[in-house]
């Protein structure tokens, strides 16, 4: 199990067995790259942080604003509803990474609370850096987000163990990851129905959060049999100009692919 750098091409990999620690994949786990959509994670975290101390219920309703509707990534921008429940809002991100839910849910939790509550957790080199923007003026953040695969494949490893939320609030958080519908990284090699995949399907049980611009690929994620557990991040950021998703999504299908065969074996 491999990923290989080059001129124009960085990775950052980790992947490891949750239960027994067995390490399968270390690659440059420290070096931080742009994670596009990944740190999303760290906003559903928050909110279901908020709702274990009692400060949040997820049947808040909230009420997009015009400023708010990013469309290409989502599916809110077709919707002709303005206002739903956080819980809705928050499904949305997990399914399919929606950048008005999460340009909305930025306003009402605030991206300060986001970026101190990731700190509270331990991480320094990874996060959520802004709301969604286009087009992108000077002074703004360069990033959605940024992460290592060391920080955040501890992270999704700590969920996987039942770690930094209650065990309702983890439930739900899952819930939503693993109705993510983007199965087109590391994934890919699980043959799981994308639409569906809450479950053994029919051997693999999958919850992820991908990341995709023009420049980068990242998936993050724990894949399940009925007897082993894997954590896993596999980050690729390349020269920007450059089209280099095929050599990056091979790479990562190659990843997932020994992950699936230590799950099964």
């Amino acid at each position: 199990m491999q990923v290989y750098d080059d001129e124009t091409m960085q990775w950052s990999a980790k992947v490891f067995d949750i239960d027994t620690g067995e390490v399968l994949l270390e690659h440059s786990v420290d070096r931080v790259l742009n994670t596009a959509s990944v740190g999303k994670v760290f906003l559903l975290h928050t909110v279901l942080d908020q709702v274990d101390r009692g400060e949040r219920v997820l049947e808040e309703r909230i009420t997009r604003r015009p400023s708010e509707v990013i469309d290409n990534s989502g599916l809110w921008y077709l919707l002709q509803a303005d206002t739903l429940s956080v819980y809705d809002i928050c499904t949305l991100i997990g399914a399919v990474s929606d950048n008005a839910a999460t340009n909305t849910l930025c306003r009402v939790v605030g991206l300060d609370a986001v970026q101190q509550h990731t700190e509270r957790l331990g991480y320094r080199d990874s996060g959520l850096d802004d709301i969604v923007r286009w087009p992108m003026q000077p002074g703004q953040s360069p990033t959605l987000s940024h992460g290592s695969a060391r920080e955040l494949a501890d992270f999704v490893a700590r969920i996987a163990r039942g770690e930094t939320l209650t065990s309702s609030s983890i439930d739900v958080f899952t819930r939503w990851l693993g109705a993510g519908m983007d199965c087109s990284m590391v994934a890919s090699a699980f043959n799981v129905d994308p639409l569906s995949h809450y479950y053994y399907d029919p051997e693999v049980w999958l919850w992820n959060k991908t990341g995709t611009i023009g420049c980068a690929r990242a998936d993050i994620g724990v894949a399940m049999s009925q007897t082993r557990r894997v954590a896993y991040a596999v980050l690729a950021n390349w020269r920007r100009g450059d089209d280099r998703r095929e050599e990056a999504l091979a790479q990562m299908r190659a990843v997932g692919e020994d992950i699936r065969r230590h799950l099964l074996r």
